[in-house]
């Protein structure tokens, strides 16, 4: 459904905008809003990705949420809350953002209701969590848990991308040789041996060939490569073809290992953390499925709404997939058995996260010097290439 950007006026007459994420209409926005107090003054359909929302970062999200609780917790009203952190917020988005939400709850409307709009900026789990908490009569509690999993899943992003710096680097830095290579050093040679009427070894036409075409055609290369990366982004959007490429993505030797570790994190924390608010065990795997990032992973969690929807408990559900390591599996059934699922399963992830950082330590400690090889293997054949001519030429004149 489509996104809208809107003026409305509350009842006293202010005017404030704000941006409605999956609406049927302009109808129903309007609807929407007076059913909280607001007039709609106007509105224009934007695209999602278009709005304000994207100028929000994953550590904004976080920090607000640590102070949200903690202000909360310490005794200062919703309002109180909503209207310090929009005047504190470092980006004038967030803050319009949390300005228009403090303005729906002081017209009425519930907390949950009031992120409504903003559910894809602030997470599904957050205004999930919000709702549990509201019902359950536990908002600090659960605003605090908001902001501990935001926080583990920035710091578990945060190890993912640093432990690959060092090999990326290393690829760019070899692929950059290998292109200078190519467009300065072998033409160079090539009309040296043109000169001299040197006949090429097939290795060395292999270079010659490739040089020729980086300097006729070098300057499609990056338009081809970013329409190719844009192709082929739409293309994996597809839902059969986005599950085919999630399975085998954890399906990689070795990478696929670590996939399925990162996967299940980022599945089951914030299953653990909505069942401890009170959210119930169907409903809390279907928005930790949701917020997966993983057809693969939404389907796994259809099933598990199905298996203890009737009446299986959940670690009889979770070993039935094998993407569920042992322990985690183990945890729950001991959870279920001593009344203490949710303290179990956070904290069978934190022992789970522990093995990523392991395996990611160990990843890295074996690609280093497999990248660093392969590169002085990719850059010592170019140059072999490269004087293979001279080779045979200096041979011809003994």
């Amino acid at each position: 459904m489509p996104t809208f950007q809107y003026i409305a006026k509350d009842r006293s007459g202010r005017e404030f905008d704000g941006v409605y994420d999956e609406i049927a209409g302009v109808g129903a926005l309007r609807s929407e809003l007076a059913r909280i107090g607001y007039v709609l003054v106007r509105a224009r359909r934007v695209k999602p990705h278009s709005s304000r929302r994207s100028r929000v970062k994953s550590e904004d999200i976080v920090s607000f949420a640590y102070k949200f609780s903690g202000m909360y917790s310490a005794g200062l009203s919703v309002t109180s809350c909503l209207e310090t952190l929009a005047g504190q917020a470092e980006r004038p988005v967030l803050g319009r953002m949390l300005g228009d939400v403090q303005k729906r709850v002081e017209a009425g409307a519930s907390l949950t209701k009031a992120f409504e709009p903003y559910r894809e900026v602030f997470s599904e789990f957050f205004v999930g969590m919000l709702e549990a908490g509201e019902a359950a009569g536990k908002l600090a509690e659960a605003l605090e848990m908001s902001a501990v999993y935001l926080e583990k899943r920035e710091q578990l992003r945060a190890k993912v991308r640093s432990a690959f710096v060092y090999p990326i680097a290393v690829g760019v830095v070899c692929l950059a040789v290998l292109l200078g290579l190519l467009l300065f050093v072998v033409p160079v040679f090539t009309k040296l041996y043109a000169n001299l009427r040197v006949p090429l070894p097939g290795p060395t036409l292999v270079l010659v060939t490739l040089s020729r075409m980086l300097t006729v055609w070098g300057w499609l290369v990056a338009p081809a490569a970013v329409g190719a990366g844009w192709a082929l982004g739409r293309v994996l959007r597809r839902h059969g073809l986005r599950r085919g490429w999630d399975r085998i993505k954890l399906r990689l030797p070795v990478f696929g290992k670590l996939n399925r570790l990162i996967l299940v994190s980022r599945f089951m924390r914030p299953f653990a953390m909505l069942i401890s608010v009170g959210v119930s065990v169907i409903d809390a795997f279907r928005i930790a499925g949701d917020i997966a990032h993983s057809v693969e992973m939404t389907r796994v969690a259809e099933d598990l709404q199905r298996v203890t929807q009737a009446g299986n408990p959940v670690g009889k559900a979770l070993a039935a997939h094998d993407i569920f390591p042992s322990e985690i599996v183990q945890m729950a059934t001991s959870g279920e058995q001593v009344g203490r699922l949710a303290d179990m399963l956070v904290k069978g992830v934190d022992l789970l996260d522990r093995d990523i950082e392991r395996f990611l330590a160990a990843l890295i400690v074996k690609l280093e010097p497999a990248l660093t090889l392969i590169m002085g293997l990719v850059i010592g054949l170019v140059l072999m290439g490269v004087y293979l001519p001279m080779f045979d030429y200096m041979t011809h004149l003994r």
